[in-house]
């Protein structure tokens, strides 16, 4: 099959809209991943075990299941039990929970790595549990781990594509369908593994020098 530009060219206004989606579940799936995490990461470090336990439960389990099983889960059981959910809330709720529970774990190594002097000197100061986090524990935290953070919103758009399986038509989804009407998947799909790369590969190159600059 040889290259068409004309059907490159036909692609694109279709290509546009699989990249606002896709933008669009990156950004807000991360956001919720960020948070979620930390939530995860401070409450498994609770005294209480109430608290800990199921906790570190359900991130376990979340984090050992396929997330296209937990996509197919909110998107085709959740609504039998409460409101359905539009294809992008869905993925952007399935990539945030996924991947919140891996970044549990790299909240947690950050938190580990604070020195155990900190911790005494807060105590020493009588400072509350709330103000012993904000203050002093999670600042150096983050800090970091911020590069591994950074690893894990470009694993989560390498995994975007499956959002497409419920309906949130991405960049891929948006290919597949157009080869799938004329019958030509050279074109889209070659030009959304560029997309892939003209994204990915730039932002590993960034999260490196962050990272560089960030352990000085």
């Amino acid at each position: 099959m040889n290259w068409n530009w004309d059907v490159v060219s036909d692609f694109m206004p279709r290509f546009w809209d699989g990249v606002v989606l896709t933008v669009q579940a990156l950004v807000l799936g991360s956001l919720l991943a960020f948070t979620l995490g930390l939530v995860w990461a401070v409450a498994q470090r609770s005294a209480r075990a109430w608290i800990r336990v199921p906790v570190t439960a359900v991130t376990e389990f979340v984090r050992n299941t396929p997330l296209l099983v937990q996509l197919f889960f909110l998107f085709y059981v959740v609504p039998e039990w409460g409101p359905a959910m539009s294809p992008l809330t869905t993925g952007v709720i399935g990539l945030g929970l996924h991947y919140s529970t891996y970044t549990a774990e790299v909240y947690r190594a950050g938190i580990d790595g604070v020195p155990r002097g900190q911790w005494e000197a807060a105590t020493a100061l009588s400072l509350p549990p709330v103000r012993t986090w904000t203050a002093v524990i999670l600042p150096q935290a983050i800090r970091r781990v911020v590069p591994a953070l950074g690893n894990y919103v470009i694993a989560m758009l390498k995994d975007s594509p499956l959002i497409a399986i419920i309906g949130a038509l991405e960049m891929l989804g948006e290919a597949r369908a157009y080869g799938s009407e004329t019958f030509r998947f050279l074109e889209p799909i070659t030009v959304v593994g560029l997309a892939f790369i003209v994204i990915a590969y730039p932002a590993s190159l960034l999260i490196r020098a962050l990272e560089r600059r960030l352990v000085r």
